[in-house]
């Protein structure tokens, strides 16, 4: 690659990671549907926070429209939490399998030099909790200095704590009162307790936040330098990528062959010139729910409820239920977590909080589907959830999305039966069409060509009753479908 000349600018293009699956926070985050795309602290889901976090002008930053990377089974939920925000993205990447931060944030400072190679690049997991969004956006402003001149930025958090779950950033110097950026030293890999302590006390060690600030020439040619390995399969994955449904596909044969690596061991800790801004006000990464109990409105015995939940004489206690319908009381309980869905419970000492991870490795070992399913089931056009499941019938509750649709399909070992509760519903079932409103319902039977859309404003719900030899969802044959699922 050329050199390339930079120039400072002061639009900044998000670079959201939206690809993780996280276990510490089960059964609320599962691999079908992880962390970054839940409610867990406040109204917005952490992946719609970080992106209302970075959007819009405030002073002298102009923040572009997102690129975000996540993978296929995700990609339909980043466009509907997108809208749902009121934020369009710039571009949504997908990764054909996880290959880690380092390829990732590549390909988006390929894609963003393509264009413009002095793009300016905020990159940020999208599952971090930022309360100070003014806070945070100012701390982004104070490194635009250091990048101008060339560095690569990443941000520190002043710890409160001497936190053993966390990677530290060794400054030059202890932090100014201004917040002014600061020359890194070193990354430090996660200590034990002693050393957390002794590093703490030296004043100049920083939480390692994982969110770079840097321009796309820059960080290209760090790669360049230190990882000249994933230029090539990176390269031609994004020149041979498809576009699908605004999706834009990764070649998955070239992605493949790049190294499974993070951001910070490929480039980061080989780099010199890191520069790193301190941030002084809250943030986790809610590693586990000790930091959601951390993060959350504690009252004066330290207890957190959510949801149908009560505590009597409970004390420094989150009890949790993310289902109306289940009552969790806690009684005389010290230092416990109690998480309860509709198809999983959690107990656990507040301490063990990391080892829940240990809880989905025993049950994937047993094969239980909660170990890595959410219980509902998320689709472009809505959701479903299973009420009940029995030998030959199950019945579900499916919700469809204004003007969305399902796919022309049809079923060879089972029959349906509709029930439209909430909404109205336009069912084609063969050659004729009917729409159904709230209390009316209509008999799909086996084999029959059907499909059901949503034609009003408002979401659309209905209770699915299937009967027959095999309930499974792979009894599917697809004759048409907007999503390109045939």
């Amino acid at each position: 690659m050329d050199p390339i000349s930079c120039m400072s600018k002061t639009t900044i293009t998000p670079v959201l990671l939206a690809g993780g699956s996280g276990t510490r926070l089960w059964p609320l985050s599962r691999k079908s549907y992880p962390k970054q795309f839940v409610p867990l602290v406040g109204e917005d889901t952490l992946f719609q926070a970080s992106a209302k976090r970075l959007s819009g002008e405030i002073e002298a930053l102009a923040f572009e429209k997102p690129v975000v990377l996540t993978n296929s089974d995700f990609r339909f939920i980043v466009t509907e939490q997108l809208a749902a925000a009121g934020i369009d993205p710039g571009a949504v990447l997908i990764e054909p399998v996880g290959r880690n931060t380092a390829p990732a944030v590549l390909a988006a400072a390929l894609r963003l030099a393509d264009d413009d190679p002095q793009a300016i690049m905020l990159v940020a997991p999208s599952d971090h909790v930022v309360p100070d969004g003014a806070a945070f956006r100012a701390a982004v402003a104070r490194g635009l200095e250091a990048v101008e001149k060339g560095d690569l930025v990443t941000f520190g958090i002043t710890p409160d704590r001497a936190e053993t779950g966390y990677g530290y950033l060794e400054l030059s110097a202890p932090p100014d009162a201004d917040g002014a950026p600061v020359k890194l030293d070193r990354f430090v890999e996660k200590p034990d307790q002693a050393r957390a302590e002794e590093m703490i006390a030296a004043g100049n060690f920083l939480w390692n936040a994982g969110i770079f600030l840097l321009r796309a020439c820059d960080i290209l040619a760090a790669f360049e330098t230190h990882a000249p390995d994933l230029i090539d399969p990176v390269r031609k994955s994004l020149d041979d990528a498809e576009v699908d449904l605004g999706f834009l596909r990764l070649a998955p044969a070239h992605w493949a062959k790049a190294n499974d690596i993070s951001i910070d061991y490929a480039v980061m800790e080989r780099a010199e010139n890191l520069s790193v801004v301190p941030y002084t006000h809250a943030w986790s990464d809610l590693g586990g729910w000790d930091a959601v109990w951390r993060d959350s409105d504690r009252d004066a015995t330290g207890v957190v409820t959510s949801g149908e939940a009560t505590a009597i004489d409970c004390a420094n206690t989150l009890l949790r239920s993310e289902n109306e319908r289940l009552e969790v009381v806690g009684i005389g309980l010290d230092n416990i977590m109690a998480i309860a869905m509709n198809d999983a419970v959690l107990v656990a000492d507040m301490s063990r909080a990391q080892d829940v991870k240990l809880a989905v490795d025993a049950l994937k070992e047993k094969g239980a589907a909660q170990a890595t399913m959410f219980p509902k089931d998320h689709r472009p056009w809505g959701w479903f959830e299973s009420l009940v499941v029995g030998g030959r019938f199950q019945v579900k509750r499916i919700l469809v999305h204004p003007g969305a649709s399902l796919s022309l399909q049809s079923h060879v070992h089972r029959s349906e039966h509709w029930i439209v509760v909430e909404g109205t519903a336009k069912v084609t079932v063969d050659d004729k069409v009917t729409l159904l409103t709230e209390n009316e319902s209509i008999y799909v039977p086996l084999g029959a060509v059907h499909r059901m859309e949503n034609p009003g404003r408002v979401p659309m719900v209905l209770i699915e009753v299937q009967t027959g030899a095999y309930v499974g969802e792979d009894d599917i044959v697809r004759y048409e479908d907007v999503y390109a699922r045939t």
